[in-house]
């Protein structure tokens, strides 16, 4: 018998058999002509429907008539239920652009681009995302949309041995979110602040404020600015906001301030509310959370450009040092700049693609996407340094004495004072802070919805049916977790986590991906995965990077962090030694996940040695993990 055509039927179709014969359905089998109907190479084993074009003589012959077509229905059965998609392609563009474009745009790249050359450092920075960033991020996204699995589950199908990496990423996913919502506390605490027509931060007659609070603004004209001088602005921070005096550093971090603890449980509960019904409400909730921001960088960049000085800002911010791309440090925070940016490695473009079309063109969207956050980056240096030129012009000093501050305190210090500056200032400050409110609340969805999927795909029969308890479960741990942030020596434990507890451990994590996906799993079979979805293979600029160059990328990271370990300091604490000692000890307590895998796997695998090794490397075949249906409609002479 000559097979002509095998196609799948759609989603809905299926699903209205499966009612009738009480099963669910998958609909992931798809054959090319001339090939058998089985479960062997050459099928898409992932959980998706896929639907071909009909051939021309499809049904053209009358049914049961010699030389004619019949119509043959082959069932498979299946447990799985079918799996949630976005309810437009514009979801998800947006919730990776929301996940990739967070405070790190707003904050770090300034600071990063005028330290290291300005305009010089453009070059390392586009070398760097084009060799090393956009094909990480495009890897994640083809591994996630055509295995349509979280980062735990999805490595039965790549490398069985390494699905320690799924779990280290879920606890650094954690570890995320103990701080990175406190710093959104401490924004909301600025919006509910502004909402009174002179800004608390422009005053020196409040009761948090010292002798040596200076209140300078244009029209001061007798006021001086020294070196001994502390804005209204910085103490409002460290004394109202963090209440930092209150605490001498990480061994006695104090009480918890209960100002910021409700903030950060507002926070929370607009998470909640965002994620508890997966990516249908999310990517609802992201149209505003990952478009507002835009608005508001617009606005703020037309309003930065008209201040008196904003010229000297800008000069400073591009003015080329090309001497500087000697040095290695250049090229190590170019590499650690676009990294992070990006953000591959924290599962949650795993998760975000599991939910797309099979179909899908995920090679455009990661170009798209990556695109727009670097650019995205690049506008963001603009809006800060127009304004850090205002302040220096205002104060009579050079732009690197204003800008001498890096990370938020570069937002909630100096820019927080610019803006008070300026006439309308409570409009500013509201549109300003409620930018960066959203920026962080779309970076949570992604990283949250990263664990869940995960836990929801490697433990279904468990939690499928519980998704809302399960994220309340979540968010509840990370409120907890986030506790000895909200002390007045929180600002200390943000520090400590930034520095330590996730960014080694990522980079280590994604750099063993790289290895997994492109030596073990092998580059000829991800492309010709890539291939059965676009209908087109990975060139050979892409498969290098992900054999050769990628790899090299990230070890230069990992191996730039411990030759030169960060010194790491907060206003005028310098961490001790056993705080680096107690940082490096939670970052390896996510890592050691993946050997510790390692030697379970191979221990509860039967075999001899060697079989276990072979069978630890080698993807499980598909429909291992339980019974399927394919409903599939062939036309056979």
């Amino acid at each position: 018998m000559e097979m002509n055509q095998l196609l799948t039927m759609n989603r809905e179709d299926c699903n209205n058999k499966d009612k009738a014969e009480g099963g669910q359905e998958n609909g992931r089998l798809v054959a090319e002509k001339g090939q058998k109907v089985s479960s062997g190479t050459g099928q898409v084993s992932n959980g998706y429907s896929s639907t071909s074009p009909q051939s021309p003589r499809e049904g053209g012959g009358a049914g049961g008539a010699p030389g004619g077509f019949r119509t043959l229905v082959v069932q498979q059965t299946s447990l799985d239920p079918p799996r949630e998609t976005w309810s437009k392609k514009m979801d998800f563009l947006l919730s990776v652009i929301g996940y990739a474009v967070d405070l790190g745009n707003v904050w770090r790249f300034p600071y990063i681009c005028y330290q290291n050359g300005g305009g010089a450092f453009l070059l390392p920075y586009l070398l760097m995302a084009v060799f090393g960033g956009v094909p990480l991020f495009y890897m994640e996204l083809a591994l996630g949309q055509f295995h349509r699995s979280g980062c735990i589950s999805i490595w039965k199908h790549i490398c069985p041995i390494f699905k320690g990496i799924g779990f280290a990423i879920c606890i650094i996913a954690l570890y995320i979110a103990f701080y990175y919502n406190t710093i959104m506390a401490w924004a909301l605490y600025y919006l509910l602040s502004s909402f009174q027509p002179t800004l608390p931060w422009t005053t020196c007659n409040n009761a948090w404020n010292t002798p040596n609070c200076t209140h300078y603004l244009s029209t001061d004209l007798n006021v001086s600015w020294t070196n001994t001088s502390i804005s209204p602005a910085e103490e409002f921070y460290t004394r109202q906001v963090l209440q930092v005096h209150l605490s001498p550093g990480l061994h006695q971090l104090g009480a918890v301030s209960w100002q910021l603890a409700l903030c950060l449980l507002f926070i929370f509960t607009i998470v909640y509310f965002s994620i508890w019904k997966g990516v249908k409400t999310s990517g609802k909730v992201v149209w505003v959370t990952a478009t507002f921001p835009y608005l508001v960088l617009l606005i703020l960049l037309v309003r930065g450009a008209t201040l008196p000085g904003a010229w000297r800002g800008v000069v400073f911010y591009l003015q080329p040092d090309w001497d500087k791309l000697l040095s290695t440090t250049v090229w190590i925070d170019a590499a650690a700049q676009i990294f992070f940016s990006l953000g591959p490695g924290f599962g949650v473009l795993l998760a975000f693609a599991s939910y797309n079309p099979f179909h899908n063109n995920c090679y455009k969207d990661a170009l798209v996407t990556s695109s727009v956050n670097c650019l995205t980056s690049f506008v963001s240096g603009f809006v800060i340094f127009t304004v850090l030129g205002y302040m220096a012009e205002m104060r009579q000093q050079g732009v690197e004495t204003v800008a001498k501050d890096a990370g938020p305190s570069l937002l909630f210090i100096i820019y927080a004072e610019a803006i008070a500056n300026m006439p309308a200032a409570t409009f500013f400050a509201i549109i300003f802070f409620l930018m960066i409110i959203m920026l962080g609340l779309d970076s949570t969805f992604a990283g949250l919805e990263g664990v869940i999927t995960a836990m929801l795909d490697e433990f279904p029969h468990l939690l499928a049916r519980r998704r809302e308890l399960f994220v309340l479960g979540l968010v509840c741990v990370c409120y907890l977790g986030a506790l000895s942030t909200l002390t007045y020596g929180g600002a200390f434990v943000v520090k400590l986590f930034e520095e330590y507890a996730t960014g080694p451990a990522v980079i280590t994590v994604v750099f063993l991906e790289v290895i997994a996906v492109s030596w073990f799993y092998g580059t000829k079979r991800f492309c010709s995965d890539v291939q059965l979805m676009l209908g087109f293979s990975p060139g050979l600029f892409w498969r290098v990077c992900w054999v050769a160059i990628c790899p090299c990328f990230l070890l230069f990271i990992i191996g730039s962090f411990l030759a030169f370990p960060p010194e790491v300091k907060l206003f005028d604490y310098v961490y001790p030694f056993w705080t680096t000692v107690l940082g490096y000890c939670i970052g390896v307590s996510s890592f050691i996940c993946v050997p510790s895998y390692m030697v379970y796997h191979l221990l509860t695998t039967k075999g001899t040695f060697k079989q276990r090794l072979l069978k630890s490397i080698t993807p499980e075949p598909p429909g291992s993990g339980g019974p399927h249906r394919d409903i599939i409609i062939t036309n056979a002479v």
